[in-house]
């Protein structure tokens, strides 16, 4: 059955066919979640909190994109969450090095490189990237992830976030700017890590 027709039974109250419709699209918008929150569990939340918004508000969907429509609610909830937060600053009870620094490797970024080396940089190399992620201002954030993490164009992330193209390209614009200069500040550190990812 195609989505169309599932998206038609589930406005009619067919919890099947919206059952249908979470699974073909949990794992992107978990994804999505996982990368604006930084956090499995609260990325988790976020989207079983989506999909709730989805289910009760998928009688006002209409036309248009299905996925750059749920692609709105999830971001919106991780909004909400970032907002939480900053109201409640949590600790995180992940153990920290002596400089500060997260002992694990976050879980978002696959590690295959088979030796000692290489996976030691590989782990430095991914917590540059999810620090300057993470360092962005939300906006900025969810910019990177829909374009540069889940491939989305231009006039899909201004659909699914409401906002012009052109402020989409801008924030895009500015946002790799700021990933840039902060990436940069790692690479003395990570010479040989970095070198590998400008290839």
């Amino acid at each position: 059955m195609d989505e169309t027709a599932l998206i038609s039974l589930a406005q009619r109250g067919d919890l099947e066919a919206f059952n249908r419709l979470v699974l073909a699209y949990q794992d992107p918008l978990f994804n999505i979640a996982l990368r604006i929150l930084g956090d499995e569990d609260l990325a988790a939340d976020a989207t079983q909190e989506a999909f709730l918004h989805a289910f009760q508000k998928i009688v006002s969907y209409r036309s248009g994109s299905f996925r750059g429509w749920l692609i709105r609610i999830v971001t919106n909830v991780c909004y909400d969450e970032l907002r939480r937060q900053k109201r409640r600053p949590q600790t995180s009870l992940e153990p920290f090095t002596a400089e500060g620094e997260e002992v694990e490797s976050p879980a978002w970024l696959s590690d295959d490189r088979p030796s000692v080396e290489a996976r030691l940089e590989q782990k430095e190399l991914e917590h540059a990237i999810e620090h300057c992620l993470q360092a962005l201002p939300p906006p900025f954030r969810v910019i990177v992830v829909l374009a540069d993490i889940e491939g989305l164009d231009y006039a899909e992330i201004a659909a699914a976030l409401r906002i012009p193209v052109g402020t989409v390209k801008s924030r895009l614009a500015r946002a790799r700017l700021r990933l840039r200069d902060c990436l940069a500040q790692f690479q003395e550190l990570l010479p040989s890590a970095f070198r590998r990812t400008r290839k």
